[in-house]
């Protein structure tokens, strides 16, 4: 009875966790692709070095999870995106903790985006 209650617990923390923060708009890849060339917005990619270098679109400017994002604009919308939304869930929370106010996550990342 305690494991259940237990691995209940865990699964609601999981679903918390995932589930984006206020005021961070969620778009697909599909969505994404209409975007690109949107000259008002910027494009952040939050993986690692290797994991950009590796594969990457080219419209987003590679600042990893943890780097300093002081230098982002906070007149332009913010898009984000990882390997799989996860990471960018992440930062997308800790630049609306920063004062940001147009922040978007691509859902699914680039496994999304290359699937």
């Amino acid at each position: 009875m305690e494991k259940w209650i237990f691995l209940g617990a865990l699964v609601i923390i999981v679903i918390l966790r995932m589930r984006p923060a206020k005021g961070i708009k969620m778009i697909s890849t599909e969505e994404l692709k209409g975007i690109l060339n949107d000259k008002d917005k910027v494009f952040i990619d939050v993986r690692t070095p290797s994991e950009y270098k590796t594969r990457h679109i080219r419209q987003f400017k590679n600042i990893p999870l943890g780097a300093d994002f002081s230098g982002i604009p906070k007149d332009k919308e913010i898009v984000v995106i990882c390997q799989s939304g996860m990471r960018s869930a992440r930062a997308a929370k800790q630049l609306k903790r920063l004062g940001y106010k147009k922040i978007t996550n691509v859902k699914g990342g680039m496994n999304a985006w290359m699937g």
